[in-house]
């Protein structure tokens, strides 16, 4: 192997860990934004993790987070514009649960998030 194909090696290698190392640190909440679009206009803490709520238009998206990725555990999120009927996504997740969207319009909404034994339920929100 020449001088050449090392280095290339080398500066290749070295990206791959930089990449890595970049998507480890990255926040929970710029991670699951990601799959939420519009503006992030609440965020729910709660023991375990944080439910993050976005608008865009008419439109309310929510996703669940845990505080400590990487496990499979009971997750879910629940969104419900007033008058509608709920949107759930539940299971065992080792990142997020959701998204989950609903068209709200001008409504108000209600979120709710579990991971594992702890929970957070906004109340009327985004009125």
């Amino acid at each position: 192997m020449g001088r050449g194909a090392i280095r290339r090696l080398a500066l290749g290698m070295a990206v791959l860990t930089t990449s890595g190392l970049l998507t480890l640190a990255a926040p929970q909440d710029a991670r699951a934004a990601a799959n939420c679009p519009g503006r992030t206009v609440r965020t729910l803490p709660f023991a375990t993790g944080s439910v993050l709520v976005h608008r865009r238009g008419g439109y309310v998206c929510a996703v669940t987070v845990s505080k400590k990725p990487g496990t499979r555990q009971k997750m879910s999120v629940g969104l419900r514009a007033r008058g509608g009927r709920p949107v759930v996504d539940e299971g065992r997740y080792a990142y997020r649960a959701g998204p989950v969207t609903v068209h709200a319009g001008q409504r108000c909404v209600w979120v709710t998030g579990r991971v594992g034994r702890h929970a957070v339920v906004s109340g009327w929100i985004l009125c």
